[in-house]
Order: C-alpha cells, then sequence, then structure tokens
C-alpha cells in the first residue's frame, strides 16, 4: 500500500494505491495520513456483493456499479496504474487498459487561489480507432455530513436562480444540451454540510472549465456514500496516437461556510485570468451604446452620446450593434463585419479617433459565431452554417450559428476580426453569442472558439473581450481563460440585478461583472426605480451605464457623475480584493470586499422592512480584528421620511464616523439607519 495526499491551507485529498488500483480514502477538511491502515482492513465483507471487494476507485473497473471515468460502447475497460509522478503540489497517474491501448491520466493539483484543479486526459496507443461516449474531468467522492446541494437555474433575463435540495436518495444531475452553459450560470455547483451557512460549516464548490455542453451529478451509491461527476456532455473518437484533455474541474473545500469556498473559487478563476500587460488595471467604467439607440445610430449621434459619457466621467465606449453592413434590425447583416457606409461613411476608423480625442477608449460589439441568411457571407458560403443534412435549419433571433470546427470558418473569422482590430483603434471587444445550438456542434464548437480567441489575442494582446451570450448565457471559467468581463444579464432591473450577482459571485470575482446603471423604467421589466438604488446595486462590479445621460435632468446627470467618481474612488478595495457575503434580518442582504484592513460593505434592502427597527447586522469576517472606524459613505435610493426618526449616531456615522470592537460588529451588529425599500447603505470599514 502507498498513500498519496494533497493538502492545501483548508482541504485534503488523499489517494491509495492497492495493486492495480488506485483508491479514493479522502475528499475533505485536512487530515493526517501517518500510520494510515490499508482499507481493505477496514471494509468487512457486505450481503449480496461479489466475493472480490470494489472499493470506489478513481477509475472504477468491473463490479462497480456507480458512475464511470470512462464509458466505452461494447468494451469493459481494465485499468492498471503503470506510473505515478508525485510532488508537493501534484500527484500525476497513469493508467492503461492492455486490451484497448487505451491510457488515462489523471492530475490532481493544487491550483493557485488555495483549491484543486483537477483533470483527465485520455489517449490511443492501440491500432484502431475507438469510439469513446464519455470522458469524466473528475469522478470524486463527498465527505460525510453534507446534506444539501445548492444550485442556479435561470433563463434570459432571469439568470442565477438560487436552487437549494437534498442531497439525493438516488441521483441530481445537471446537464445542458444548448452548446452552451446557459442562463443558469457555469457547469457549477456548491455542496453543503449539516448547517453550514455563510460563514461555517464544511462547503464544497466545483466548477468545470467549459464553455459547452456539461453533465454534473450527485449519486448515491448503496454503500451510503455520495459520488460527484463532471465533465463535457459529448463524446469523442480517438484515432490511433491520438490525445484528448477533458475540461478540468476546479475544486474549492473549506470549513468556513460558504463565504471561505467562494473566496476560494475567487482565486482559482483569478489565477486563470490572462489581463493585457499580465495584470489588471483599474477596470475602466463604461457607457454601452445598446440601450441609448439600439440600431438608430450614425457617426453623428454616436459622438453626441460619447461626448455626453465623457462629461460625466466614463472611461470606455462600446459601439454596440447596429455599426455593419445592412445591420438595421436583427434579421441582416451577421456575417459581414465592415462598416455600414450609410452610417459611417469613411468606415470606423474616424469615429473611433473622435471617441479616443475625448478622453475614451473605444471598443466594439461583435457576434462573430453568428450569420444572418440575409448576408453576404451565407449567400456564399451557406454550407458554413451548422446543420444536420436535409433537416430544417431553425433561427433564433434570426440567426443560424457558424461551424467553428470548420479551419475556413475559423480563418474567415479571424481574418475579419483582426482587419478590424489592426485597422481601427479598438482595446475592447463585447464578443456576443445571441441564440441556443440547434444542432449543437459538440467538441469541435467550442474547441474552435478557444482556438479563435486565443490567436486573436495573441495577434491584439492589448484587446479586452467581454463574454457575452444574451447576457449570461455562457458565463464560464473555460471562456474566462481569454475573456476579462462577463455581461451578467440583459436585465437591468435593480431589484432583479441584486439577486442576479449574488449569485453571479458564488462563483466569479466581482472585478469580472459587468455591472451597468440602466433607465428607468428598466427596458426589460418595465419598473421604475430610482437612480441612486439602480447605481447602488451597480457599484460592486465592473461598473458601466446603459443609458443616453444626455436624456436625464441636469440635476440626475450630477447625480450619475457624482456615482461614477464615487466608484473611481473606491475600486481599488471593491475589485481583485476578498469578498465576503451574508443576509441580514428582516430581508437584508449584505457583501463586503476589502483587503483585511480597509473594506466597503454594502448593505441592499430591496423590499419595504416588516419590522419597526432594523435590527444589527452582523458582520462575521470580522472577527478577531482590531478595532473598526465605520463610516457610512452613503446611502443609494430613496432616503426615509423624516417621521421615521434618525438615531443620533447617524450623524457620527456620516461624519468622521464611529469606532467599535470588531468582535461587537462580528457578533453583535452594526447599528444600522432606516431603510426603506430599494436603497443600498455603503460604509466604509477601517481597522
Amino acid at each position: 500500500m502507498t498513500i498519496f495526499a494533497l493538502h492545501s491551507s483548508e482541504a485534503g485529498l488523499v489517494l491509495e494505491r492497492a495493486g492495480d488500483a488506485l483508491l479514493w480514502r479522502h475528499l475533505g477538511l485536512p487530515v493526517e495520513t501517518t500510520g494510515l491502515p490499508p482499507l481493505a482492513r477496514t471494509r468487512g465483507a457486505a450481503t449480496f456483493s461479489l466475493d472480490e471487494d470494489m472499493p470506489f476507485a478513481t477509475a472504477p473497473g468491473l463490479g462497480w456499479f456507480g458512475p464511470l471515468a470512462v464509458s466505452v460502447a461494447g468494451r469493459v475497460l481494465r485499468w492498471a496504474v503503470t506510473d505515478v509522478a508525485a510532488d508537493a503540489d501534484s500527484l500525476r497517474f497513469t493508467l492503461t487498459d492492455a486490451d484497448t491501448g487505451l491510457l488515462l491520466e489523471q492530475c490532481f493539483r493544487l491550483a493557485p487561489g488555495g483549491g484543486f484543479a483537477i483533470s483527465a486526459t485520455m489517449g490511443n496507443n492501440g491500432p484502431v480507432p475507438i469510439v469513446v461516449d464519455h470522458l469524466a474531468s473528475a469522478l470524486l467522492p463527498l465527505p460525510a455530513g453534507l446534506d444539501r446541494i445548492l444550485s442556479w437555474r435561470g433563463r434570459h433575463a432571469a439568470e442565477f436562480v438560487e436552487s437549494v435540495e437534498p442531497l439525493p436518495a438516488h441521483q441530481w444531475r445537471r446537464e445542458t444540451r444548448r452548446g452552451l452553459p446557459g442562463h443558469g450560470g457555469p457547469p457549477g455547483l456548491y455542496l453543503l454540510g449539516q448547517g453550514a451557512d455563510w460563514d461555517q460549516g464544511l462547503v464544497l464548490a466545483a466548477q468545470l472549465a467549459w464553455s459547452g455542453d456539461a453533465a454534473l451529478a450527485v449519486e448515491r451509491d448503496d454503500d451510503g456514500r455520495h459520488v460527484l461527476s463532471a465533465g463535457a456532455a459529448d463524446g469523442f473518437t480517438l484515432q490511433p496516437g491520438e490525445r484528448f484533455e477533458a475540461p478540468p474541474l476546479l475544486l474549492a473545500i473549506s470549513g468556513q461556510g460558504r463565504n471561505g469556498a467562494m473566496q476560494q473559487m475567487h482565486g482559482l478563476v483569478r489565477a486563470r485570468l490572462d489581463w493585457p500587460g499580465q495584470a489588471m488595471r483599474p477596470r475602466p467604467v463604461h457607457l454601452n451604446s445598446w440601450e441609448a439607440c439600439y440600431f438608430r445610430h450614425d457617426e453623428a449621434r454616436i459622438l453626441g452620446l460619447a461626448r455626453a459619457a465623457a462629461a460625466i466621467g466614463v472611461e470606455r465606449f462600446i459601439l454596440d450593434d447596429g455599426w455593419f453592413l445592412g445591420r438595421n434590425h436583427d434579421h441582416a447583416g451577421l456575417g459581414d463585419w465592415t462598416a455600414d457606409p450609410a452610417k459611417y461613411p469613411d468606415g470606423l476608423k474616424p469615429l473611433a479617433q473622435g471617441v479616443n480625442a475625448l478622453g475614451l477608449e473605444f471598443g466594439l460589439w461583435v457576434e462573430p459565431e453568428m450569420v444572418n441568411p440575409d448576408s453576404d457571407l451565407y449567400r456564399t458560403h451557406p454550407d458554413w452554417a451548422l446543420h444536420v443534412p436535409s433537416a430544417p435549419q431553425p433561427t433564433a433571433r434570426n440567426q443560424l450559428v457558424l461551424n467553428l470546427s470548420l479551419p475556413a470558418v475559423e480563418d474567415y473569422l479571424f481574418a475579419a476580426l483582426d482587419t478590424l482590430l489592426s485597422d481601427v483603434p479598438i482595446a475592447y471587444l463585447k464578443w456576443d453569442h445571441n441564440r441556443e445550438l440547434a444542432p449543437a456542434g459538440g467538441l469541435g464548437q467550442v474547441q474552435g472558439l478557444y482556438r479563435l480567441l486565443a490567436r486573436l489575442r495573441a495577434a491584439h494582446p492589448h484587446v479586452e473581450i467581454e463574454s457575452c451570450a444574451g447576457g449570461g448565457g455562457r458565463i464560464d471559467v473555460g471562456i474566462a481563460a481569454f475573456t476579462h468581463r462577463f455581461w451578467t444579464s440583459d436585465n437591468l432591473d435593480a431589484v432583479s440585478r441584486a439577486t442576479i450577482q449574488r449569485g453571479f459571485q458564488a462563483f466569479f470575482p466581482p472585478e469580472l461583472m459587468g455591472a451597468h446603471v440602466g433607465a428607468s423604467p428598466a427596458h426589460a421589466t418595465g419598473r421604475r426605480q430610482s437612480l441612486g438604488f439602480r447605481a447602488g446595486v451597480a457599484l460592486p462590479g465592473h461598473f458601466g451605464v446603459e443609458m443616453d445621460p444626455s436624456k436625464l435632468p441636469e440635476t440626475e446627470q450630477a447625480e450619475l457623475a457624482g456615482w461614477i467618481a464615487f466608484h473611481k474612488q473606491w475600486r481599488h478595495l471593491l475589485h481583485g480584493q476578498t469578498l465576503a457575503m451574508g443576509e441580514g434580518a428582516d430581508g437584508l442582504v449584505w457583501q463586503a470586499s476589502g483587503d483585511g484592513a480597509e473594506w466597503v460593505l454594502f448593505v441592499t434592502r430591496i423590499a419595504p422592512p416588516q419590522d419597526r427597527r432594523p435590527q444589527p447586522l452582523t458582520l462575521p469576517f470580522l472577527a478577531g480584528a482590531a478595532p473598526v472606524q465605520v463610516r457610512l459613505l452613503a446611502r443609494a435610493g430613496t432616503l426615509p421620511h423624516k417621521g421615521f426618526g434618525e438615531p443620533e449616531m447617524l450623524a457620527a456615522l456620516s461624519g468622521d464616523g464611529v469606532t467599535f470592537p470588531a468582535n461587537w460588529l462580528a457578533h453583535a451588529g452594526l447599528p444600522l439607519p432606516p431603510l426603506l425599500a430599494e436603497i443600498v447603505a455603503v460604509f466604509h470599514l477601517k481597522a
């Protein structure tokens, strides 16, 4: 028996090599392995079982009745460990099946950020092609004591709807079949231990680094153990000599509740980002043209919009859909990536230079993976669209999807975008994807997308890219390796956004979260909210504006400029830092971001209070800190009527601040002023 273990500061992973097998011993909180007896000595015979014991292995074989690491139709694979490479930060095991010549390499790595990255690679050393029905990126035992699954579902303009379910008696499964992760968020989940909450208890968080169809499952075996499996949903064929690498699974394990797991997950994601210049700079405040003018624009109107943006402190202007040939509506033009001469007679370069002259970066909306049947590209290459021969080609938003597995398609798109980026001073691409795939393109579609993005990043390393798919339809850590921002939702209603953004931050840090101040009434819902509340909800993310500021009354233009200045003042604490979230009494939710010495705290109330007075807000992340000076920086939204009565301390909180013992704030709570519906109170905390 040989024991292999990896330990982070919060978690442990233990495997045992027993003969040809690699057996799971532990996954969970840190453990001591010195003197550990072999697994075989701890397991007795079980009734109605095979005579030969089949404990749970990383690649189970015949006699295991749970999920498999690899499935090949018509074959029973007999995996044997043939090579081991172990060091302080990683374990890499090679298993082979002698009958087929298949090779399976499983890697467990301590990843930057504090969690684990788990991956699987298959190779074919045999003489004939082999069809692989399924390859799991990871097949993991879940620790005892877990009792709930936390996941997210959604639709367009209603992303990240939180769902809590008990661990299943049989199987829980989340599988996507739309060709992209969808509006329920990335292929991921949280698993909560008994009594676990935001700040205490065992929590596991997992996320597959993949932008296509994926499957995650939690299954209970008849030993009583729960098993997590995760992988891309599509099979593939391995030719002799070929290898296929499954998308890695990022795994966070913490005994410090949801916040501990979330902070690890943020670290894992941040480690995979590739910023221009190799480091994140302050996230520029955006103005995006879409809801300001939709398809109705020309050079004069857009320059006027850019001037209005510059006047309120915006730093980056993005020209959205409607700029290219024939694009006066969503029925035509996709695929023909040249400026419409009716709108931009001299192309986009003079416009971009005009925007730059205002002190703004210039960004551009593109949807490269799509094509309209009414386009020159489709008329020339109808065979480039995804299709099933002799079957209908269903459109969505009047468009089809280009087959990115075809080298000619990839080359065409690279050439078109490379020309734009070379000829026009573009600092930013908003990369959209406005339909689900029917038919789906499988692995080749996602691999083609990744290749295209990698080529563009290599050719234009200064350009940042935003991932958008009808809002939040493609938010995942696979595409995060090539992009720098996600458009969280097409819904800018601040009440909706308050919930959507909390779901987003379960997996991704706030600097990647596109969060804009939209119009009132909101275009997606028709609801009205104050400008302050809309700004307060957007402040923690990558802040921006999605309307024409010149249409606002002068008082609101000044107020919006104030919120932009406020965001710039505090974004050094909002982005790239540690995030904690929680819930207060009477429907309050909060989040705090900071570097350990300073924090910005956002306390949000969506619905009217039910209690006469607000209860103190406990902030467990401050436990054990030095005394904390608290200042109320702003109340973003409608202030209470004088009849509510303001506490005497409010003047001090709004001035130089009030100092509290940190443990008082952690366990007894921060006294709050009255907060009506649709308001965000913003505090500065300094140890």
